[in-house]
């Protein structure tokens, strides 16, 4: 078959290119239903990420968070019509120690490989993970960068102390926000300090136990742990605030991504005995942890439901850049792509 594949070309500028694919594969086919745009998108959408690295990837599709349905099976292991969660990434090789999202060999949608902006999307079936038919889709589109927050967590529990009392939350933003979410419905009857700096966003926090503009943070607030959800330039900033403000022996749990290196108090970090701990992307237990916990506690569902910014229905590439676009002047939330292109 001939399946359309809509790849950046160039910064701002998209094009259709045509993959003949076979059905027979031992691939699930999938056709996207609802995706969404991650600043990773916009960085290489924009040209942002940097020359070198848009010579090196790109063309490409992009996206690399959504859901759809399956459409064929070769095995007959998923029904037709079966909704999923595409696993963006794509391991080649297994470890015994490291994981999947960590091993440099495995392939990332979206990040040198083609994403889910696609007719079909042809995967592996370990990188499909079902969902209920009952969960609206287009609330659950970004369930990868949920999973990102759900990686972040395990990894924390595995690497902290025993001390679960209090935590700590850097980024009023997606990240901060689904962190929050998680960690207040994994520890129940730990206390979450969140940190931002608009009040706008502060406010939709209602569900944590305090909130501190980080120019106002009383001199008496520490925490057992931390999770670092800021990235770019405030990055730094951030996590020296936390340093400053962690028990000792704490961990700091680093998700914000920088392009440019950034310096920290290391005779602090020395002198408490702090943990930093690096998480970045995740994998299908991840994923598959995630959907567990939907149908554990729909309320997180209702609350990720908030997070949901604007729906763009794409028909057509001019569809696709005025979702871009508009994405780019978004404060607040995540912008949905229903796919019917």
């Amino acid at each position: 078959m001939i399946n359309q594949v809509y790849q950046l070309v160039s910064p701002r500028q998209f094009e259709v290119t045509y993959n003949n694919e076979d059905i027979n594969t031992d691939q699930v086919i999938i056709r996207p239903l609802y995706l969404s745009i991650c600043a990773a998108d916009q960085r290489y959408y924009t040209g942002s990420r940097g020359e070198q690295a848009l010579r090196k990837k790109l063309p490409m599709s992009l996206i690399h968070e959504g859901v759809g349905e399956v459409v064929h099976d070769s095995k007959g292991e998923f029904a037709i019509g079966t909704k999923v969660v595409m696993v963006p990434n794509t391991p080649v090789e297994k470890d015994q120690v490291i994981a999947e999202n960590y091993l440099s060999s495995s392939k990332f949608r979206s990040s040198g490989y083609d994403g889910f902006m696609q007719d079909y999307v042809f995967m592996r079936r370990d990188r499909v993970v079902t969902i209920p038919n009952d969960i609206d889709l287009s609330n659950v589109s970004f369930s990868e960068l949920v999973s990102v927050s759900w990686h972040a967590i395990q990894r924390l529990e595995r690497k902290s102390n025993s001390y679960k009392r209090t935590f700590g939350i850097w980024g009023d933003g997606n990240l901060g926000y689904i962190t929050a979410v998680l960690v207040n419905k994994i520890y129940p009857e730990a206390s979450i300090y969140v940190f931002g700096k608009t009040d706008y966003k502060l406010s939709r926090f209602s569900f944590v136990d305090k909130v501190f503009h980080i120019d106002e943070i009383p001199a008496d607030i520490t925490f057992d742990h931390a999770f670092e959800c800021v990235g770019g330039n405030g990055s730094e900033s951030a996590i020296n605030q936390i340093i400053d403000l962690i028990s000792p022996e704490g961990s700091i749990d680093l998700l914000g991504v920088s392009e440019y290196p950034i310096q920290i108090n290391t005779r602090l970090v020395l002198e408490k005995g702090i943990t930093l701990i690096g998480s970045s992307r995740s994998g299908t237990k991840d994923i598959q942890g995630v959907v567990n916990l939907y149908q554990q506690h729909p309320d997180i569902v209702e609350k990720l439901s908030l997070l949901k910014g604007n729906e763009y229905e794409v028909r057509s590439i001019n569809d696709i850049i005025n979702a871009f676009e508009s994405d780019l002047s978004t404060s607040w939330g995540k912008t949905v792509i229903k796919w019917t292109l």
